[in-house]
């Protein structure tokens, strides 16, 4: 893909499915890549195939919620490139489980990685990505970041307050006539690890939720998100819906406003099946 070679490109996450599909499909486009994630498995899988196509790799373990440590791996990936123009901050978890019976634990360990995460990437990189004169900063939201679910209030507060974040920092880029481009991606359903890794409130059937999702919701590949995600930063878009479920979903809350929660209610509720 045109407009990445010679970047400087950081994604966290970056062990399996969208995360390693980003790095590799910018490491094809010329990038220099720095690669991130808790999974050193994954993350050295990555590292491989990056290295198989030569693209210039730097990989490092990262928690994207231990904020000093962010903040000195921003400041080490940019001594060790020279610069960074582009994070992708993706690095993300998820939870399932209604509030009545959600630990409050539960939920803030989705915020401090789904939410919290993003705000450390954006504001370590940020001083980096505007001293680059071409910087790109790229929050993983999802659609869920566009509605709610029963069932998802951590993993929907998360994502939209990632929403929030990265639409008032597009615009306090542009009042500060900062050389930086923000773009939010709000993913559908992605064929990853993210549900078989998810965890759930007690009485739930994690490996029946993780199923279902795979069977009945995860219909793009993250080959096929990555490519959609990093045309839409080659254009320097502000909102990227990946996926046709994405797209569909987006319209039907436009269209039915606060009465889609009348909706989507009964219908999530059907495809999850009964409780354990």
């Amino acid at each position: 893909m045109q407009g990445f070679a010679g970047k400087v490109a950081v994604v966290t996450g970056a062990g399996s499915g969208i995360g390693q599909a980003l790095a590799i499909e910018l490491g094809r486009s010329g990038a220099k890549v720095a690669i991130s994630d808790v999974d050193l498995e994954g993350l050295g899988h990555t590292e491989e195939q990056l290295k198989t196509i030569n693209a210039p790799v730097k990989a490092d373990r990262l928690d994207v919620t231990e904020r000093e440590a962010f903040l000195a791996y921003a400041d080490a990936v940019n001594e060790h490139f020279g610069k960074v123009n582009q994070i992708y901050n993706n690095a993300g978890i998820a939870f399932t489980g209604d509030i009545e019976v959600s630990a409050f634990k539960d939920i803030e360990r989705v915020m401090d990685v789904d939410f919290w995460g993003v705000v450390n990437g954006t504001k370590a990189f940020l001083p980096h990505v505007i001293a680059s004169g071409d910087g790109h900063i790229i929050n993983i939201s999802s659609v869920f970041g566009l509605f709610s679910v029963p069932g998802q209030a951590a993993y929907n507060s998360a994502k939209f307050a990632v929403r929030g974040f990265s639409e008032a920092l597009r615009q306090e880029m542009i009042l500060a006539r900062r050389p930086v481009a923000v773009t939010t991606v709000h993913p559908g359903g992605i064929k990853t690890a993210i549900a078989r890794n998810a965890t759930a409130a007690e009485g739930l059937d994690r490996d029946q939720l993780a199923k279902l999702f795979d069977k009945r919701l995860a219909k793009t590949s993250p080959e096929r998100a990555a490519q959609v995600i990093l045309d839409a930063v080659r254009k320097k878009r502000a909102r990227v819906l990946v996926g046709t479920d994405a797209k569909i979903l987006d319209v039907m809350v436009r269209l039915a406003g606060p009465y889609y929660q009348q909706l989507f209610g009964p219908v999530i509720g059907r495809i999850m099946g009964p409780k354990a």
